[in-house]
């Protein structure tokens, strides 16, 4: 009923799903930074997220906790799940009880696996799409393009309802206060996907860190018209930079602020809040 890849760039690790269940994301993925990542699917039991995390942690590949779990469990034929570990050895595992099509494929830094799919091309399409990806693209786009790829081929042979995309980096999450860079989930939608898609490019428009070298400094012509925009929004400080952060902040883009200067992105939105005729 789902299909999934787990994967890692070596810096970050993370799970995409898709599948026709109600809020995927709540039962699939499990991640955490230099341990590895889980999906756990097909009659999904979710002892596997922490118990696989907590062996995972005391030094098991990512082969032998899948096998671990599968031993230890009654109900294994009816399962399946994908691991990466700290070092991005990957394994998957699909019982024999998985309703057709049910198969996995692994190969470096990641692991794709899915049931109920209209067949084996669509984690052949993932697998493809995983390895053209550039590598030097964020882990959360990488995953995505695997996941719009097995949609793309039919994935589940029921239709669509669900899916979720989770991304752990050290100090990635919000302000730096945690590891989860992203954890985006569309429960109910005809297309979740696509959905899906929309929400990463609205994540990285809030919570992408703004690159210095494209920062425009906030002087001149520029300060002006910004100060004008701000202005018309009711934000107005002697600091330009005060009165900056305090709409970014009702907006939610401190994320992006920088001393002295306007992330392009940042001032595209107060454009576009402030047209002028």
């Amino acid at each position: 009923m789902t299909f999934s890849i787990v994967a890692t760039d070596g810096e970050a690790w993370g799970v995409a799903v898709a599948s026709k269940f109600l809020g995927v994301g709540a039962a699939v993925p499990a991640a955490a930074v230099n341990v590895g990542a889980i999906a756990t699917q097909s009659w999904a039991n979710l002892a596997y997220r922490p118990d696989g995390l907590a062996m995972l942690r005391d030094g098991k590949s990512a082969q032998e906790t899948l096998d671990a779990l599968t031993a230890a469990d009654e109900m294994r034929e009816e399962r399946q799940a994908g691991i990466v570990d700290a070092q991005g050895r990957a394994a998957t595992y699909t019982g024999s009880g998985c309703h057709a099509w049910a198969g996995g494929v692994t190969g470096d830094r990641y692991a794709i696996q899915g049931n109920i799919l209209v067949g084996s091309e669509v984690v052949d399409a993932m697998a493809r799409a995983w390895r053209n990806t550039d590598p030097s693209q964020p882990l959360a786009r990488r995953l995505l393009a695997a996941l719009t790829a097995g949609d793309d081929a039919g994935g589940d042979k029921r239709g669509r309802q669900s899916a979720a995309l989770l991304v752990v980096t050290e100090a990635g999450g919000y302000g730096g206060g945690s590891d989860v860079f992203a954890d985006l989930r569309v429960d109910d939608h005809k297309q979740p996907v696509t959905e899906l898609a929309r929400l990463l490019d609205l994540h990285d428009i809030y919570f992408g860190k703004p690159d210095p070298a494209t920062a425009l400094p906030l002087d001149g012509d520029l300060a002006d018209e910004v100060r004008t925009r701000l202005a018309e929004l009711g934000h107005t400080d002697d600091s330009l930079d005060r009165a900056l952060a305090d709409w970014a902040g009702i907006e939610n883009y401190e994320e992006r602020l920088l001393p002295g200067a306007i992330d392009p992105i940042v001032l595209e939105q107060l454009r576009a809040k402030t047209p002028q005729p």
